[in-house]
């Protein structure tokens, strides 16, 4: 079966890819011979999924599942039928298996893709949906709405057998009523027929109808999200700020279309204005707070992570888009109320986040974190410390290239959905304010914001050129300044009833803000400077919930700052005779190693630690934290 298995991996990562036929990660595929069933097991993606996840199972143990009494409490069914589907599970394999491996044992095909295309559900969604299955795909099987689980595989046995004895065979192609389509083959070249015949003859009918196949958007109102956005992230969360994605306004379906839509984003959305009494007045009514706020300027998701309200947002749209295709055929027809609450209420919706949430523990779980000058040196250790804490990192810097693949490379070791990068020049008031906005656009706000970007040009007093004083300056103070203006700004409307975590703005400073430092001024200066504005700042916030520390890091002699071959402090400081006898770089390393009681420089763990702590403790604010391996103690 090696071949086969290899066969139905490709299959899955082909469709799963596609955004045009999966939803959110979901769908299920499985290949079997007489004996056993290979199958997606739940929780995980398509696109990704390789040979030796799918879980194997033994098909005359799942037949078990038609041969029981079960009650008639569905909560207790359900697990009844869990039990037995465990059970099933071929010794060596581990995992849930998907919770329709029945019904994809029923076929008799080797090869079953079920997917749930926009383009599919707009017709299963509609008004007219059997009608109109029966036109224009007449060989195809009907199924009426079913639960999912074992409700659904029951039923689709039953429709299953009463085709097979009316036309002598199993059919390839099965709708299901506001849940998608089965197709089942015995090789991928069929498979990818049968797909490309469905989604023809639908993209036909709609341009038949006259009905737009992209999804109609107005325009995107920046204010909008910036005064919305940071508030959602705490009325949106019965705990702590979630994140919140935005997206230009779209028309979101005024009920639930789809099993899928119901588990990533609830039956209803929230549509006015935004409050605290009127969230929680829609949580009254509906039992749960809203996933999806649709307003004039923006429609806003939420999620535990930028992740899965990303997840969430792109559900959303899906909603909207078999929504509008709908309109083909009669309409949207939403599901009953007695359909909806099942979904609501499945056992199943709790299993699948908690597979999601069980690969992302760490201190900074759920946190938006912002690393100025994140692309190299130590801003790029601090962001890999705490994207390693689970931490969401956004890369902030002057090179957005390196911004950009220093954030390819956290989502390449941390998982995806990690990072992502913005650019910023923090001396630029106009680049700070866009940067914040584009932060809040895809993130919602922010939680902790490490002011890590800073520069350093060494020289006499004598020597140095006032261009080369203020170039210092403008980046390490008035940077600062800056940032601290517009993310305090964000940080304060996120400050919804005092409810949620304290939020936090660590600045990167150095053991120079701590004592001066030799030909090296207006750094040293600039160091100083932003200590008092530590101070100050910590002051002015703490009403908001806002705590304001530096962190005064030693050395980080491994770092470009210092090694660079020709712009480095290493070579400034022998080019300037600041180390008198130094004739190379390396004795210039060796003269500062040895000014550390510890013996070597600072690293950005050691700095992530000391950031992290001022994270957790809640009673700490306007400090200046030395980790200097004991080269700069405070008085």
């Amino acid at each position: 079966m090696e071949k086969e298995i290899k066969t139905i991996t490709e299959l899955s990562n082909k469709y799963g890819a596609n955004a045009a036929f999966v939803l959110a990660g979901g769908g299920n595929t499985s290949v079997k011979n007489d004996k056993f069933l290979w199958v997606k097991p739940s929780g995980t993606a398509l696109a990704t999924i390789k040979e030796n996840q799918f879980l194997k199972m033994h098909r005359a143990k799942l037949q078990v599942l038609f041969e029981q009494e079960y009650p008639e409490n569905s909560s207790e069914r359900e697990d009844m039928v869990k039990n037995i589907m465990l059970a099933a599970i071929a010794p060596g394999h581990s995992g849930r298996p998907s919770v329709e491996a029945p019904l994809h044992n029923i076929f008799k095909a080797k090869y079953v893709v079920h997917t749930h295309p926009a383009a599919v559900n707009g017709m299963t969604c509609s008004m007219q949906a059997e009608e109109v299955c029966k036109k224009l795909f007449p060989t195809a099987l009907w199924v009426e709405y079913i639960d999912p689980g074992y409700t659904l595989a029951a039923g689709g046995k039953n429709r299953l057998n009463e085709y097979s004895v009316n036309n002598g065979s199993q059919p390839s192609v099965v709708f299901l009523q506001n849940h998608g389509v089965f197709v089942a083959a015995d090789s991928a070249e069929e498979i990818d027929a049968i797909y490309k015949n469905i989604m023809d003859t639908l993209d036909d009918e709609y341009k038949k109808t006259g009905v737009p196949t992209e999804l109609l958007t107005g325009e995107i109102d920046d204010d909008a999200v910036l005064t919305a956005a940071p508030k959602l992230r705490i009325l949106m969360s019965a705990d702590d700020r979630v994140a919140v994605a935005s997206s230009a306004p779209f028309s979101v379906p005024k009920g639930p279309l789809s099993p899928d839509h119901i588990v990533y984003t609830k039956s209803y959305s929230f549509d006015g204005e935004i409050s605290s009494e009127n969230i929680s007045d829609f949580k009254k009514e509906n039992g749960y707070l809203p996933i999806v706020v649709s307003q004039n300027g923006a429609v806003f998701s939420s999620g535990n992570s930028v992740k899965t309200a990303q997840t969430a947002m792109a559900v959303a749209k899906d909603g909207g888009m078999v929504a509008q295709l709908t309109e083909a055929f009669g309409g949207p027809n939403y599901l009953a109320d007695k359909f909806r609450l099942f979904i609501e209420n499945w056992e199943v919706e709790s299993y699948r986040k908690k597979v999601s949430l069980a690969a992302n523990a760490g201190r900074l779980y759920g946190k938006i974190a912002v690393v100025t000058g994140g692309a190299q040196g130590f801003g790029k250790g601090i962001a890999e410390e705490l994207a390693k804490e689970g931490a969401y990192v956004v890369i902030a810097d002057l090179n957005i290239e390196g911004a950009e693949k220093c954030a390819e490379e956290l989502c390449e070791n941390f998982g995806a959905g990690t990072a992502g990068a913005v650019a910023v020049n923090i001396s630029s008031e106009e680049s700070v304010e866009e940067m914040t906005k584009q932060i809040v656009k895809k993130c919602g706000g922010i939680d902790l914001f490490v002011a890590n970007a800073g520069v350093l040009k060494a020289g006499s007093v004598k020597e140095m050129t006032l261009k080369d004083w203020k170039f210092v300056t403008d980046v390490n103070y008035t940077g600062y300044f800056l940032c601290t203006k517009y993310i305090s700004r964000v940080m304060t409307a996120q400050n919804v009833d005092c409810r949620g975590s304290w939020m936090d703005i660590v600045q990167v400073n150095s053991k120079s803000g701590l004592q001066g430092s030799n030909k090296n001024g207006a750094y040293a200066g600039s160091k100083f400077g932003t200590i008092g504005l530590t101070q100050s700042f910590a002051k002015e916030l703490v009403t908001d919930r806002i705590k304001v520390n530096s962190v005064c890091p030693g050395n980080f002699f491994d770092g470009p700052l210092w090694s660079d071959p020709e712009r480095g402090l290493f070579k400034q400081y022998l080019d300037t005779g600041k180390v008198p006898g130094a004739k190379t770089v390396d004795d210039v390393k060796k003269f500062y190693e040895n000014q550390v009681p510890m013996g070597r420089g600072c690293f950005p763990a050691d700095v992530a630690k000391a950031i992290i702590y001022c994270v957790e403790q809640t009673y700490e604010t306007g400090q200046a934290i030395p980790v200097t391996g004991g080269q700069v103690m405070l008085k």
